[in-house]
């Protein structure tokens, strides 16, 4: 059993491990215009990388302005997803959308230049890369499968999956998605991914306003959903701020805007 901590006065609630009801709502505390707003977004602390389908806009939160951009071939990044801060790198999950078979690769930026530096090919995947993240010593990624394109006949949403992966982003474990969480997803899967420092992975979709927290199970090889949170922005990417791990960055497409919001506190 998970307790979401009531925030602004609320009392506090109790969340089922079989279905969790919505949590409270993430409280947003800053909005910025970003023009690129469409894939997603990710976060150094001082700075916001932006993320289109081939560019990749850097923001300065303090004061709001550009500080640099990078755009590439469409030819050669037709779908950019999602992007994760690791050290002095900007590690991007990329694939072919809706193309099929599914190549997905992993293409990686310096942090400072934006000069892109390196693309690892992944190769035919059970699915699309769309998030990437670092944790515990090992890349975290998404594979997403859809019903109605950009996937092979005979899979759907529910073929959607979350994976472990080496330093040379080899598969080495996998999990499948909860059925309170395929349910919310349809007909589209995961779209972005972020560890939080409290052990949970918190995931988001394509066009709900909500987050999926959920943890890696005690036995079996589906995930454990904690609790859905709700959120003013619609999927999309997303990423907890390094600098503040109550704080989630994400996007809203039709305004195009990026959103820092407030996450309730989860506890055991």
């Amino acid at each position: 059993m998970y307790v979401i901590k009531g925030m602004l006065g609320l009392c506090a609630a109790a969340v089922s491990l079989a279905g969790p009801a919505m949590a409270q709502q993430a409280r947003s505390e800053r909005v910025i215009a970003a023009d690129g707003a469409r894939q997603g977004v990710a976060s150094d602390g001082e700075n916001i990388y932006v993320i289109d389908n081939n560019t990749i806009t850097r923001i300065a939160i303090a004061d709001q302005k550009i500080t640099g951009e990078w755009t590439g071939d469409k030819d050669l990044f037709p779908h950019l997803n999602s992007c994760t801060v690791v050290s002095a790198e900007l590690v991007c999950a990329s694939s072919n959308y809706p193309a099929v078979p599914q190549l997905s690769t992993v293409e990686i930026f310096d942090l400072a230049s934006l000069e892109h530096k390196d693309s690892v090919a992944l190769g035919p995947m059970p699915g699309s890369l769309t998030a990437l993240d670092r944790h515990d010593g090992k890349w975290w990624a998404t594979f997403a499968n859809y019903d109605d394109r950009g996937t092979p006949e005979g899979r759907s949403h529910r073929d959607s999956f979350v994976a472990q992966l080496d330093d040379d982003f080899r598969i080495t474990r996998m999990w499948g998605l909860p059925d309170t969480v395929l349910q919310r997803l349809a007909p589209s899967s995961i779209s972005g991914a972020s560890w939080g420092e409290d052990g949970l992975l918190y995931l988001s979709g394509h066009d709900k306003p909500e987050i999926y927290v959920v943890t890696l199970p005690r036995a079996g090889g589906v995930l454990t959903h904690v609790a859905t949170i709700g959120i003013d922005t619609h999927g999309q990417a997303i990423d907890i701020d390094p600098g503040d791990a109550t704080l989630i960055w994400s996007i809203d497409r039709a305004s195009r805007t990026v959103f820092a919001s407030r996450l309730p506190a989860l506890s055991d």
